[in-house]
């Protein structure tokens, strides 16, 4: 039988229902994985052996009682939780030295539906100070390493989901996406990332995202694994502050559907930002032009967004509601210096902005993002490489001082945040490798509730170049 580490949730999930595998036994496999492993990767903040064994025994006792129909979907898959998002009774640190001994006192709502639907929860994943950039270092933990190769980062802020799914401590994690956090440790690991439309998944009851840029998401190995993800963790509440279009049905019905011929815009200029591609990511972004044509897609060239429709401001008006963002976390002015650099230039600089500079932000996005959006309503999908670059070495952003940190970022994944401006699905599809073995993703978007499109599309392009049976040299 295949090694419980390279099952899918899926799987692992179809193994406990036929009682052909225990929770048990899948869980205390993976954490004799995980501690073996992770210490060179960096990819947990915290495990949780007991709560996770816990859960695995209460899963055992409901296989051995219920009738398998009526279990949930999830029951006994080991699923990880970024650690920005609270376990209740385990460590919810945000990445920072402020919180690094608080305990969450119950569950965020994404959390629950993960637990309800019988997730074991193995610890908490890697993430920057408030997941406030696209590499996973920070001040209470080790640097996440990228499986692929440890002197590399797995990208941000979900780093420490991507480096766990890629090395095969978990089948499946839980991430989130504010700029591009699910999408690019999803690219720089290999692996299947999707950020949903905005609303689609609440950040009820606790978390206020009253900019409208942040969501939970799954980072996986499959697409399957995803659409099982999204299924459990997509939900509304009374109070939010955006609906995603209703989706009927379950996502995991869109892999038995063929796309059909579909009409992609693609892009791989930056305009006016001047980031240049790395002939790795031209190549793989051509490759996957040449795969789409080849599965009968009409392809149509794009204007870069970015000029076109933001008046060549968007990295301007971007970084004001990102420092925005930033500013948001509770902390006393006494204990600013222990932040990370990072935050304490993104606060200051926050404090800076004026409120007409944010409402004139706001508002200059806004505009773009409806001119944007009619002159690709003729669109299925958007294709864009999802980085300029293949992975960079852990602590390539901090060398040169925060204002370089977050130069550096934005040239490193300058096709991200637009996505979370639009609030569109957005999915990293791993179709390709570079030539010295490092995953290049390719980044594909649909209008708002085109989570489906999406789903299908990549289930086409997985089909046609599979990529599930490529593992990190290690692992």
């Amino acid at each position: 039988m295949t090694q419980i580490h390279d099952q899918t949730a899926q799987g692992l999930a179809a193994l406990v229902r036929s009682r052909e595998l225990s929770p048990v036994e899948i869980t205390e496999h993976v954490l004799r994985r995980t501690e073996q492993h992770d210490p060179a990767l960096g990819s947990f903040i915290s495990v949780m052996p007991e709560m996770a064994l816990e859960q695995a025994l209460n899963a055992e006792k409901r296989v051995m009682s219920e009738a398998p129909d009526g279990l949930p979907l999830l029951l006994g898959v080991p699923i990880p939780v970024k650690d920005l998002e609270p376990v209740a009774g385990a460590p919810v640190t945000h990445g920072s030295r402020l919180y690094r001994n608080t305990v969450a006192p119950a569950d965020s709502g994404v959390v629950a539906r993960l637990r309800a639907a019988g997730a074991v929860f193995t610890g908490k994943t890697n993430t920057p100070e408030f997941g406030s950039s696209c590499y996973t270092e920070n001040r209470i933990a080790p640097p996440t390493r990228n499986p692929w190769d440890s002197a590399l980062t797995p990208g941000g802020s979900s780093g420490g989901a991507g480096a766990a799914v890629a090395a095969r401590l978990a089948p499946v994690a839980h991430g989130s996406d504010g700029g591009g956090s699910i999408r690019i440790p999803a690219s720089a690991c290999g692996l299947f990332g999707l950020k949903p439309t905005r609303g689609r998944i609440s950040g009820a009851p606790a978390r206020a995202d009253l900019l409208g840029l942040s969501t939970s998401g799954p980072l996986t190995r499959t697409v399957a694994d995803a659409a099982l993800l999204l299924d459990t963790m997509a939900f509304s509440a009374p109070g939010d502050p955006f609906r995603a279009p209703e989706h009927r049905g379950s996502f995991l019905r869109h892999l038995d559907e063929e796309p059909g011929s579909l009409r992609i815009g693609t892009c791989a200029g930056t305009g006016s930002a001047g980031v240049e591609l790395h002939p790795h990511v031209r190549a793989a972004h051509e490759e996957s032009i040449a795969l789409l044509t080849g599965l009968g897609h009409e392809i149509e060239e794009v204007p870069v967004p970015y000029d076109t429709h933001f008046e060549g401001l968007f990295a301007e008006d971007f970084g004001v509601l990102w420092a925005a963002m930033a500013s948001a976390a509770p902390v006393p002015p006494e204990h600013e210096g222990e932040l990370t650099e990072l935050n304490r230039w993104l606060r200051e600089r926050a404090r800076a902005a004026s409120a007409p500079r944010l409402v004139e932000a706001l508002g200059r996005l806004q505009q773009g993002v409806r001119s944007f959006m009619i002159a690709t309503a003729h669109l299925d999908a958007l294709l864009t490489p999802t980085l300029a670059r293949p992975p960079v070495p852990v602590g390539h952003f901090t060398e040169e001082g925060p204002e370089r940190t977050f130069e550096l970022m934005t040239e490193f994944s300058p096709f991200t945040s637009l996505y979370n401006v639009t609030g569109q699905p957005s999915v990293n599809v791993p179709l390709s490798w570079s030539p010295d073995g490092l995953p290049v993703g390719s980044m594909l978007s649909a209008p708002a509730g085109g989570e489906g499109t999406l789903l299908s599309l990549s289930a086409q392009l997985e089909r046609a170049r599979p990529w599930e049976h490529r593992v990190p040299p290690g692992v």
